[in-house]
């Protein structure tokens, strides 16, 4: 399937993805509890300058604003019946912000978890699954999205689910899982599980890795457990701006900007193609990690020691996987 990404994909090395959509819609004024899908409708303009500074900062693709626009998630706020049009509208703002520009630029559909707990441990079918992902990748398909992006996922079951339902939206997919206890999902899958559950599906993602999580430690270690798999498919990095800190009443993250420039690199060294930031990172976090892609060369695989030595330790002791060996905790290195 020839698509826009595969496009970029074939003539490119590395591809930036965008920032942290929570956090910089918090500081636009996003109040907690509030579904940020809203906004689609309520707020247009603020989701145009949402997408617009990520691609202003040198991201090659960008996330729609449709992370929750399911219709289990948004059932807590009395929208269930919303899904397919929040998410269309997300996907149009964006399309717009994408074609204004004269390079390349992808619009991901971004696609979260439903909430809910798939059976046989809840309540959610597989059959309920594959309906709820696939309405909502009909909407964002409606609204001109290039690929829809599977991310935050935890069960496998809930990710078999979503390859099936955009199989049925006839749309190409990435997809990411979180992996945040001990180098595990909280479903308890690892990196080695989530590599070779990918092959095996029978609608397979173009690209897959890793989001959110810990720390942007933790996740390289995580993007090194999928490369030891052996897989030619392209692996998404999506870490997280450091720490999340409480402060003063609001949450921070201590990633600095050259901390997020250095974690590009030794992502891209590690074997990610497409890379990004997750929670906290902001545009200008973006455009030093830009940066340091553009003007760093391509160094060797890190070490775990390498890792823990330019972006701070591990949470834990290990992946998951059982044949790594854990780095010891070490500060910061203090650049710039």
């Amino acid at each position: 399937m020839t698509n826009a990404l595969t496009k970029m994909l074939a003539t490119r090395d590395w591809i930036l993805a965008d920032g942290a959509t929570g956090t910089n819609l918090f500081n636009m004024g996003l109040q907690s509890g509030d579904a940020p899908e809203m906004w689609n409708d309520q707020h247009p303009d603020r989701i145009k300058r949402l997408y617009t500074e990520a691609v202003d900062a040198g991201s090659d693709l960008f996330l729609t604003n449709s992370f929750g626009g399911n219709a289990a998630r948004l059932k807590l706020h009395g929208a269930q019946g919303r899904a397919r049009e929040l998410s269309r509208i997300s996907a149009e703002i964006g399309r717009d912000v994408a074609d204004r520009y004269d390079r390349p630029v992808i619009v991901a559909g971004s696609v979260g978890p439903t909430g809910e707990i798939m059976a046989p441990m809840g309540a959610l079918t597989h059959e309920l699954a594959v309906e709820i992902f696939h309405e909502q990748a009909e909407g964002l398909k409606e609204g001109g999205a290039d690929v829809l992006w599977l991310e935050t996922i935890s069960a496998p079951e809930e990710y078999k689910a979503a390859a099936e339902a955009f199989k049925l939206a006839d749309m190409p997919w990435c997809g990411t899982m979180s992996f945040d206890t001990a180098g595990r999902t909280m479903m308890g899958v690892t990196s080695s599980d989530m590599a070779t559950m990918v092959e095996k599906l029978g609608n397979p993602p173009m690209a897959y890795g890793a989001n959110c999580g810990v720390g942007a430690s933790d996740l390289l270690r995580t993007i090194l457990g999928f490369v030891a798999q052996g897989s030619e498919r392209p692996i998404i990095a999506k870490g997280n701006a450091g720490i999340p800190k409480y402060h003063d009443g609001h949450i921070h993250y201590d990633g600095t900007p050259e901390l997020m420039a250095e974690y590009a690199v030794l992502a891209r060294d590690s074997g990610a193609t497409i890379i990004g930031g997750c929670c906290g990172t902001m545009p200008e976090h973006l455009s030093k990690m830009r940066a340091a892609l553009e003007t760093r060369p391509r160094g060797a695989r890190p070490t775990l020691e390498e890792i823990t030595e330019a972006l701070g330790g591990f949470s834990s002791g290990g992946d998951g996987t059982g044949n790594d060996t854990a780095a010891p905790r070490r500060p910061r290195r203090r650049r710039g």
